[in-house]
């Protein structure tokens, strides 16, 4: 019943369309998956969601477990009720926001002590604390907890750092205690290694030996140069397992999707269609605009003809500017619905293409149509 099935392969690249059974329903890949960092997705409702056709979305352990707690979200009947969201739910462990986030952060073995940065109390997260959070929430698809070495970093860091990594990632295997096939709960493990092949490898074998329900790619698009995120991906991607689902942690620039899909990666989550369109930035097919430009003063089309969502089926350029100049709150809204859909449908349309042979053509032409630079917020 529950389970990851490649069912297509495009027959000029890498790229596969696939299904993955959840406990909360079935996700078609490759997928985006929306953040939604504090039990909820930024500017927009569930149903909203819904309406964007997202299938799954992502929360985060680091900031639950800080507030309102874990316990007091599986008091309420865990994450998927307390925000009245049905379909499956990921959860990252909080890692990367423990170390990008937190202050006088300690690692030792036996995990991470730091001080909130909500009020500078003194909080510990082990491997083992990571699932116990994500098991209270409990989420559909769960992460280890894994240190994610920044960008750049010496070979003796990201050596000591990926041996902890695959310490704690045995430590939350033995801990965890639900079954694929059982309880339609996934276990992912996390390839870390900096920007090193050989680590890179390690990382996956021992990894694999472990064994887990799904793999993701961790530690990209963490400052490199895009060219060398890409060598990474490259290699990176073609030892991970056929037959298990792929994740691309916190890639999601429609080109860098779009890469990443033509090396068989399944799933994508980023916070730039939210974050953007809060600060003004919508995508199109021609690349993306800022509606809080003068040019869009009078400006009665859409965002992008021929978009199905709510703000371009009901509201021009000229009103959207508007609004974000006036600060509304509807601005964030509107903006976020188009970007949220924007993305999705770039999944959709991948999902079509590699049904019909035509992923490598489709790409091409894409890329060819969004030809302008991306602004960086």
């Amino acid at each position: 019943m529950y389970g990851f099935k490649i069912i297509k392969r495009d027959g000029k690249t890498g790229a596969r369309k696939g299904i993955l059974k959840t406990a909360h329903g079935d996700i078609e890949t490759p997928i985006f998956m929306p953040v939604g960092t504090q039990a909820t997705v930024k500017a927009l409702t569930p149903q909203q969601l819904k309406e964007c056709n997202a299938q799954i979305i992502l929360s985060n352990t680091y900031h639950l477990f800080l507030r309102p707690g874990h316990r007091i979200i599986e008091k309420l009947g865990g994450l998927h009720r307390f925000m009245n969201w049905k379909k499956p739910i990921l959860t990252d462990s909080g890692g990367y926001q423990v170390f990008s986030l937190a202050e006088l952060r300690k690692i030792t073995e036996e995990g991470v002590e730091f001080k909130s940065h909500l009020d500078g109390s003194v909080k510990f997260i082990s491997p083992e604390i990571a699932i116990e959070v994500q098991d209270a929430l409990n989420s559909d698809i769960v992460m280890v907890l894994d240190e994610c070495p920044p960008y750049p970093s010496t070979y003796d860091y990201i050596n000591l750092s990926l041996s902890l990594t695959i310490k704690w990632a045995k430590r939350a295997k033995q801990f965890w205690t639900h079954s694929v096939s059982e309880n339609g709960r996934y276990l992912f493990g996390i390839v870390q290694g900096g920007m090193i092949k050989e680590f890179r490898r390690k990382a996956t074998s021992e990894l694999i030996e472990i064994g887990f329900d799904g793999y993701a790619i961790g530690g990209l698009s963490v400052g490199e140069p895009k060219k060398l995120m890409y060598e990474v991906l490259d290699y990176s991607t073609c030892w991970l397992p056929d037959d298990k689902p792929r994740y691309l942690m916190g890639v999601g620039k429609p080109e860098d999707i779009l890469f990443a899909v033509e090396r068989g990666i399944d799933m994508f989550d980023c916070v730039l269609p939210t974050r953007n369109a809060r600060n003004g930035q919508l995508f199109t097919r021609n690349g993306p605009i800022n509606i809080k430009r003068e040019e869009f003063k009078l400006d009665d089309r859409p965002v992008e003809e021929g978009c199905d969502c709510y703000t371009c089926r009901n509201f021009s350029r000229a009103y959207l500017r508007h609004l974000f100049h006036a600060k509304e709150i509807l601005s964030s809204t509107l903006n976020t619905i188009h970007n949220v859909r924007f993305f999705l449908k770039l999944m959709e349309d991948i999902r079509e293409s590699i049904e019909n042979n035509r992923f490598k053509e489709f790409k091409e032409n894409f890329l060819n149509q969004y030809n302008k630079e991306v602004e960086v917020f």
